[in-house]
């Protein structure tokens, strides 16, 4: 096992017992704006505050209606944009980071991924990579002003479909960055599910060695949203190392990945 574990909130139903015990075990937290009908990182605000060391990835792009309401309110979003639920425009990045800071009491976030980018302008990637470099722009004056330490994308197609490159990523940052850029992270899913990263890793091949060098990787969803341990039996879970359960066998197969740093993990309650 190469890669260590980190909490995920996407489908965290206990969070502030969830944080309080990542962030006792120095584990990494990853949220979004959007997740926990918009409550998760206010949730994640007192663990945050009781351990001032700990790290936490957040994000923009997608967000409530009442935060989009707030954003047309503060004129950062058209109505028509508040509708779609999702946005890359530079002054919505700004201001949801700033309001990202606010939430999780943070002065400084480790972290800002872009959420699913490839959201923004389906089909088009001259149009995506357009508004991409165009966000990157906001989170490297973001960096600059102290306000972030590093920028990234978390995306759950825009890889595999080809939306965009690890290369073309990498590019667009160091356009925006004028040279020296601050993109430092990748989040993707990788599971027995969605194998096709491991399979082309174990070839030297895909996203994954691509973002390796120098860049955290994070992967989501390696238990498939809860389903896949139900899916390994036995004989498959002891295939990969004898003993293990389904679960772990299923988390060994990501965690063990070449180039993976992190495994984002959610949990149901309390004794989960």
């Amino acid at each position: 096992m190469t890669a260590t574990l980190a909490l995920g909130t996407y489908r965290c139903r206990a969070i502030p017992e969830a944080a309080a015990r990542a962030a006792a075990s120095g584990a990494w937290i990853d949220t979004a704006p959007n997740y926990a009908t918009g409550q998760a990182q206010n949730l994640l605000a007192p663990a945050l505050a009781a351990h001032p060391s700990q790290n936490v990835s957040t994000k923009t792009g997608y967000f409530t209606a009442a935060a989009g309401t707030d954003a047309v309110n503060a004129s950062v979003l058209t109505e028509d944009q508040a509708r779609a639920g999702h946005s890359l425009a530079p002054d919505y990045v700004r201001w949801q980071t700033s309001r990202n800071r606010a939430q999780l009491g943070r002065d400084r976030l480790d972290l800002v991924l872009l959420h699913n980018p490839e959201r923004a302008y389906t089909g088009d990637r001259s149009a995506l990579h357009q508004a991409t470099r165009c966000a990157f722009d906001v989170l490297e004056e973001e960096v600059a002003a102290g306000h972030v330490a590093g920028y990234g994308v978390a995306t759950w197609a825009g890889l595999e479909e080809e939306a965009f490159t690890m290369g073309e990523l990498l590019a667009l940052a160091a356009e925006a960055a004028g040279g020296q850029h601050h993109l430092v992270a990748v989040q993707l899913p990788v599971s027995l599910v969605i194998m096709t990263p491991i399979t082309q890793a174990l070839h030297g091949r895909g996203p994954l060695p691509a973002a390796a060098a120098g860049l955290r990787v994070m992967a989501s969803v390696p238990l498939h949203g809860g389903e896949l341990p139900g899916m390994v039996d036995q004989e498959l879970a002891d295939l990969i190392r004898p003993g293990l359960t389904p679960a772990q066998a299923c988390i060994l197969a990501v965690a063990s990945c070449p180039g993976v740093t992190n495994v984002l993990l959610a949990v149901s309650g309390a004794p989960h």
